[in-house]
């Protein structure tokens, strides 16, 4: 089960990547909650769709450091680099924590923290 559930991680990092909202959703319950800490939630495909929808159009750069798998609960974390409202590469590191139902993806705790690398230029 756990390789599996590792397996559906991997192919929700392929759709972030290629910022496919929409195969990224394919891979969710529709009562997904995803709750970013210390921002807000958004509860169900419509409100992640919306969420998405509102940031930057090209797709994060990221590394994916580790999968690990226990279980329903996979968690994925790595570095990543966005684009700031003004354009500016910002750097990040991030925790998603990922609890599978089924096949699918039915709720994701993202960590996200900048690094002091994007600090200093900032």
């Amino acid at each position: 089960m756990s390789q599996e559930n590792k397996q559906i991680i991997e192919k929700v990092n392929a759709a972030f990547a290629n910022n496919d909202v929409d195969g990224f959703l394919a891979l969710c319950t529709d009562d997904l909650v995803w709750r970013m800490v210390g921002e807000k939630d958004f509860k169900g495909k419509a409100a992640v769709k919306e969420f998405m929808g509102s940031g930057p159009s090209e797709a994060p750069q990221f590394t994916v450091e580790n999968i690990i798998a226990e279980g329903d609960t996979v968690a994925a974390f790595g570095d990543m680099t966005m684009k700031g409202k003004d354009g500016t590469p910002e750097a990040y590191s991030y925790c998603d924590v990922y609890k599978i139902r089924g096949d699918k993806v039915a709720e994701l705790i993202s960590y996200v923290v900048r690094t002091a690398a994007s600090s200093a230029a900032a």
